[in-house]
């Protein structure tokens, strides 16, 4: 069987996730896969038949699909998921219909989480930079988690963060920080997502960690 939890609305999605693991997988065995720990051969174990410690298993997969050459594989799985004895359920944000509509020949169960167009629009990226021009450590990481909750992209945030270091350098503002410190932040900030592409790493939570750790 095939369950889809997906979609940017986190909060929703996240708690009708657990309280569907609660109510019928918590003491089933349990395997967790990300794209930085895929496997196919490990995958195609646990639809060709039962492992040899248990007898059915649920496999939770976490954001696999931000890897293209993983999107492939498992939609050309799905019928083999579909059929086999075992679980697997995916954790994604907003998937397009493409997606959906292969999830749904695979006959899997979709639980579709979407914020409304209002709720998108509301977010204003700019708290971000305040929180940074006060060196506001606590409310720059809240506000960051709030901007990503309701789906704000990874670039608008890096960008408009890159921008406030270098307007800050420009106006020499520097009660904060110093000159030096700006200049590095923006320079490293530059690099986030490249680099997270690059070493095919989870850019929100690459980026997450230099915030904690850039000031």
């Amino acid at each position: 069987m095939i369950y889809l939890f997906s979609g940017d609305d986190t909060k929703s999605k996240i708690t009708s996730y657990e309280r569907f693991i609660k109510s019928d997988y918590e003491k089933v065995e349990t395997f967790f896969i990300n794209k930085n720990d895929f496997d196919p051969i490990q995958i195609e174990s646990f639809f060709s038949g039962s492992g040899l410690f248990f007898d059915r298993c649920i496999v939770i997969f976490s954001e696999i699909f931000e890897n293209e050459n993983i999107q492939t594989f498992i939609l050309e799985k799905l019928e083999n998921m579909a059929n086999s004895e075992n679980t697997f359920l995916f954790l994604e944000g907003s998937l397009n219909k493409i997606i959906l509509d292969a999830f749904k020949k695979g006959r899997a169960q979709l639980n579709i989480f979407e914020l409304s167009k209002e709720k998108k629009e509301k977010f204003n990226n700019f708290l971000l930079t305040y929180d940074f021009e006060k060196r506001d450590k606590l409310n720059l990481w809240i506000h960051f988690r709030q901007a990503v909750d309701i789906g704000v992209g990874m670039e608008e945030l890096v960008g408009v963060l890159f921008w406030k270091a270098k307007d800050m350098i420009l106006k020499k503002n520097f009660s904060k920080f110093k000159e030096e410190e700006l200049k590095d932040f923006a320079s490293k900030i530059s690099y986030i997502l490249p680099e997270a592409r690059k070493n095919d790493i989870d850019a929100e939570s690459y980026f997450e960690e230099f915030l904690l750790e850039a000031f």
